[in-house]
């Protein structure tokens, strides 16, 4: 059956994400969750939109050896949407070019029906071809990071990498005790599967709706366990949550420390704020205050000038390279500047931080990202410019290892307080203003 309502949702967030600087998951969600599509049609529209994406270098490359000469921007995204289908969805070849050359206009329709109709003369040619092209052509993803990852990890986990990243990720969920036991959960739901290395975490077959609306489970990648396990929050703890948006780290420590932990939940941007507090309020958080706060720019509200954490997990934005598989985009977003970058701003944000923890308090700093600069050399930086920050421990997961998104958390104690942030002021990592 055609499915020309998919179809064309999926080539208008292509040109809604060519033409703008938003990301695919925020496109999906404002031009095919919301649109008034069928279910089935809006996962059909996502499936295209998402592979084009995964795939473009190589779909890019298959236009080139179709047609040595330029094609305009919307042409370019109709093939690339044709040759998904006929070679990665393996849609019958009439369906695949009839298909695409009705999304066309009538002055485009000759050049798709003609590069399509090549397409599928040559399959077994383009494959061939492909197969021989570089690493970064093959899986799709910027020559740069490419070269970083085989110097990083070696070829054999780069390699990996870049085939993890192209995969379509399960459904995890992290059970809310706050809400409902995990046997309980475990029997209302026979269709989700128990994770032996993370109890409280779930694979779904599908998206648990009835669960989620009840609030009996959160979306959530198991990875993302591995600060809050590493903060290790206890009942009556002062706990902040300097970058909380959009909530499920702050509700896993609550779920912790079954609602006995005061916790404090800061983000800067007021939409996501909106989102913190839905999300903690529909999950049963309770003794949180949110807080909209910019670490880069703002000076301490007096409600954060007046405490002392016990505890502070500082879960930085980052360059999202552990878990691309999700964002699917992030890799045509980043350029090679952005690493040192978001050095630069991460230390700025621990330096904010600090003055906000008391001596004998623990602090967690944790990324998605599984770059050197954004992990291993920050934390040799922060151990090196303040002494009294006790690095106790790190821990790495990497996605072809761990089969899991990426993800990095260190634990620091601070040993003495005041030297602390009299080192750190001296040494340009907290900000004046602090």
């Amino acid at each position: 059956m055609a499915r020309s309502a998919a179809r064309q949702l999926a080539l208008n967030a292509l040109r809604r994400w060519r033409n703008s600087r938003e990301f695919a998951d925020g496109i999906v969600q404002r031009q095919i969750v919301a649109s008034a599509a069928s279910r089935s049609d809006r996962g059909f529209a996502q499936e295209l939109f998402y592979g084009v994406l995964r795939n473009l270098t190589l779909l890019d490359f298959f236009v080139r050896e179709l047609r040595n000469s330029a094609i305009d921007d919307l042409s370019r995204d109709l093939i690339r949407l044709g040759l998904y289908q006929l070679f990665h969805l393996g849609t019958p070849a009439h369906a695949a070019v009839f298909e695409t050359v009705e999304l066309a206009s009538p002055r485009r329709r000759s050049l798709i029906n003609g590069m399509m109709r090549n397409a599928v003369r040559d399959r077994d040619r383009l494959k061939i071809e492909a197969a021989r092209a570089p690493l970064y052509i093959r899986e799709s993803h910027p020559e740069f990071l490419i070269i970083r990852w085989i110097e990083a990890f070696g070829e054999n986990s780069a390699v990996a990498l870049c085939r993890w990243n192209n995969s379509r990720g399960p459904i995890y969920a992290r059970i809310n005790t706050l809400r409902i036991t995990r046997e309980n959960f475990l029997k209302d739901n026979p269709r989700t599967r128990s994770i032996s290395a993370h109890p409280l975490f779930v694979e779904c077959e599908e998206l648990p709706e009835e669960a989620i609306a009840l609030g009996h489970c959160y979306i959530q990648d198991p990875s993302t366990a591995l600060a809050v396990e590493l903060l290790e929050p206890q009942s009556s703890e002062t706990i902040l949550d300097a970058c909380a948006a959009p909530g499920g780290k702050t509700s896993y420590i609550a779920a912790t420390t079954k609602n006995t932990a005061n916790i404090v939940a800061c983000d800067r941007d007021a939409t996501r704020l909106g989102l913190l507090r839905q999300n903690l309020t529909h999950l049963g958080a309770a003794n949180t205050q949110v807080i909209q706060h910019d670490w880069l720019h703002d000076r301490y509200p007096e409600t954060l000038g007046l405490k002392q954490f016990d505890k502070i997990l500082v879960d930085v934005p980052c360059t999202n390279t552990g878990v691309m598989r999700r964002r699917v985009d992030v890799r045509w977003r980043l350029r090679p500047a952005d690493f040192g970058r978001m050095h630069e701003q991460q230390v700025r944000i621990l330096g904010a931080i600090i003055p906000l923890l008391r001596a004998g308090g623990a602090l967690v700093y944790s990324t998605c990202s599984i770059e050197r600069e954004e992990n291993e050399e920050l934390v040799e930086r922060l151990v090196q410019k303040i002494p009294t920050l006790k690095l106790e421990q790190t821990r790495t997961m990497l996605p072809w290892r761990e089969h899991l998104d990426g993800a990095f958390a260190a634990r620091f104690v601070l040993v003495t307080r005041a030297s602390a942030v009299a080192t750190a002021s001296s040494n340009g990592i907290i900000a004046p203003y602090a």
